[in-house]
């Protein structure tokens, strides 16, 4: 296995994955979370990730279709939990309600799931499958959930180095190009199911 790896292939998926889960992006989303008493523990985030990935890089596609959901349909729904969250930092509204019964640990939701270990992240990391190696795959996992953690740690001092005015500008920015990812994915995959269905029907 360790002789199929390959620097160059390493790199790529690494460059990829970093590109889609597009951690630097999701601060403002952390510090938001945090400003509102929510919990986020940088390692239990990233075991939890890196959980995740290797879970749906082996049987990601088996899982769901035991539900009979295929990967678009599972894009789709990320998509709509990212677009419901993007219109939270930008129109600065609390669209997911909190109630007695709401963790205060948000370490798994939302910031495993969708934002990190999303549709987005997960559908990609299957689609590159079939171009390198799964060793040079597995090692890019590894080295973006390493860069999960180290974001998460230098958050709080991001905040002070920012300061209010700062975060608040970011977190409108990141909000508008969080609503293009979800638009984008959301289209995407609405597009391939109804090719799918179309198909079908014929």
């Amino acid at each position: 296995m360790f002789d199929q790896f390959l620097l160059h292939e390493f790199i790529s998926a690494f460059v990829v994955l970093f590109a889609i889960i597009d951690m630097p992006g999701s601060i403002p989303i952390v510090l938001n979370l945090r400003r509102r008493g929510k919990i986020i523990r940088a390692g239990k985030t990233a075991l939890l990730s890196l959980t995740m990935f290797i879970i749906f890089f082996y049987i990601g596609e088996a899982f769901l279709s035991l539900f009979g959901v295929d990967i678009s349909s599972f894009a789709v729904a990320g998509s709509l939990i990212i677009f419901i969250m993007a219109l939270e930092m930008i129109l600065d509204i609390e669209i997911f309600k909190e109630n007695n019964d709401t963790p205060k640990d948000c370490s798994f939701f939302p910031m495993v799931f969708p934002l990190i270990a999303g549709a987005g992240s997960l559908t990609t990391m299957l689609s590159i499958r079939a171009q390198y190696a799964s060793i040079n795959i597995l090692g890019a996992i590894i080295a973006n959930v390493i860069v999960i953690f180290t974001v998460l740690k230098i958050t709080k001092h991001l905040e002070k180095l920012l300061g209010a005015g700062g975060i608040y500008m970011l977190r409108k920015f990141f909000g508008i190009i969080l609503l293009a990812i979800s638009i984008k994915l959301f289209t995407t995959n609405i597009t391939i199911m109804i090719d799918h269905i179309i198909k079908l029907e014929s």
